[in-house]
Protein backbone atom coordinates (compact mmCIF):
# COMPACT_ATOMS: atom_id res chain seq x y z
CA UNK A 1 0.00 0.00 0.00
CA UNK A 2 1.45 3.30 -1.07
CA UNK A 3 0.97 6.51 0.92
CA UNK A 4 -0.03 9.53 -1.10
CA UNK A 5 1.60 12.82 -0.28
CA UNK A 6 -0.71 15.68 0.41
CA UNK A 7 -0.51 18.31 -2.28
CA UNK A 8 0.52 21.78 -1.16
CA UNK A 9 -2.58 23.99 -1.05
CA UNK A 10 -2.91 26.98 -3.35
CA UNK A 11 -1.75 30.12 -1.53
CA UNK A 12 -4.53 32.36 -2.91
CA UNK A 13 -7.25 29.84 -2.09
CA UNK A 14 -5.95 29.43 1.43
CA UNK A 15 -5.78 33.20 1.96
CA UNK A 16 -9.33 33.49 0.63
CA UNK A 17 -10.50 30.85 3.13
CA UNK A 18 -8.77 32.74 5.96
CA UNK A 19 -10.36 36.03 4.87
CA UNK A 20 -13.85 34.53 4.57
CA UNK A 21 -13.64 32.86 7.97
CA UNK A 22 -12.18 36.00 9.55
CA UNK A 23 -15.06 38.07 8.20
CA UNK A 24 -17.62 35.59 9.55
CA UNK A 25 -15.91 35.47 12.95
CA UNK A 26 -15.72 39.26 13.25
CA UNK A 27 -19.32 39.68 12.12
CA UNK A 28 -20.54 37.09 14.62
CA UNK A 29 -18.58 38.76 17.43
CA UNK A 30 -20.48 41.98 16.78
CA UNK A 31 -23.80 40.14 16.65
CA UNK A 32 -23.08 38.14 19.80
CA UNK A 33 -22.33 41.36 21.69
CA UNK A 34 -26.04 42.16 21.47
CA UNK A 35 -27.43 38.59 21.26
CA UNK A 36 -25.29 36.53 23.68
CA UNK A 37 -27.92 33.81 24.15
CA UNK A 38 -28.35 32.99 20.45
CA UNK A 39 -27.18 29.37 20.34
CA UNK A 40 -27.25 29.16 16.53
CA UNK A 41 -25.05 32.24 16.24
CA UNK A 42 -22.64 30.89 18.84
CA UNK A 43 -22.43 27.59 16.97
CA UNK A 44 -21.81 29.42 13.68
CA UNK A 45 -19.12 31.52 15.37
CA UNK A 46 -17.35 28.45 16.81
CA UNK A 47 -17.45 26.59 13.49
CA UNK A 48 -15.87 29.47 11.59
CA UNK A 49 -13.38 30.23 14.35
CA UNK A 50 -12.16 26.63 14.21
CA UNK A 51 -11.99 26.71 10.39
CA UNK A 52 -10.00 29.97 10.60
CA UNK A 53 -7.52 28.52 13.10
CA UNK A 54 -7.04 25.41 10.94
CA UNK A 55 -6.53 27.50 7.79
CA UNK A 56 -4.04 29.77 9.57
CA UNK A 57 -2.06 26.75 10.77
CA UNK A 58 -2.08 25.20 7.30
CA UNK A 59 -0.97 28.49 5.74
CA UNK A 60 1.85 28.80 8.29
CA UNK A 61 2.99 25.26 7.52
CA UNK A 62 3.47 25.98 3.82
CA UNK A 63 3.98 29.74 3.52
CA UNK A 64 4.96 31.07 6.94
CA UNK A 65 2.93 32.52 9.79
CA UNK A 66 0.36 35.28 9.26
CA UNK A 67 -0.20 35.78 12.99
CA UNK A 68 2.12 35.51 15.95
CA UNK A 69 0.15 32.61 17.40
CA UNK A 70 0.83 30.50 14.28
CA UNK A 71 4.60 31.10 14.40
CA UNK A 72 6.50 27.98 15.40
CA UNK A 73 9.02 29.21 17.95
CA UNK A 74 10.56 25.75 18.18
CA UNK A 75 11.69 25.65 14.55
CA UNK A 76 14.72 27.64 13.49
CA UNK A 77 13.20 28.34 10.07
CA UNK A 78 9.98 29.81 11.50
CA UNK A 79 11.03 33.37 10.73
CA UNK A 80 12.27 32.80 7.19
CA UNK A 81 9.17 34.69 6.01
CA UNK A 82 11.06 37.95 6.61
CA UNK A 83 13.48 36.97 3.86
CA UNK A 84 10.74 36.71 1.21
CA UNK A 85 9.57 39.78 -0.74
CA UNK A 86 7.06 41.99 1.06
CA UNK A 87 3.78 42.77 -0.77
CA UNK A 88 5.07 46.19 -1.87
CA UNK A 89 8.18 44.48 -3.22
CA UNK A 90 6.15 42.20 -5.49
CA UNK A 91 5.63 39.40 -2.97
CA UNK A 92 2.48 38.32 -1.19
CA UNK A 93 -0.55 36.85 -2.87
Amino acid sequence: MECKRRQQPDKKSLLNEINECSFAVNDMLLYLDTHPCDEAALSYFMEHKNRRVAALKEYAKYYGPLTIDTADDEASESFLWVETPWPWEGGGC
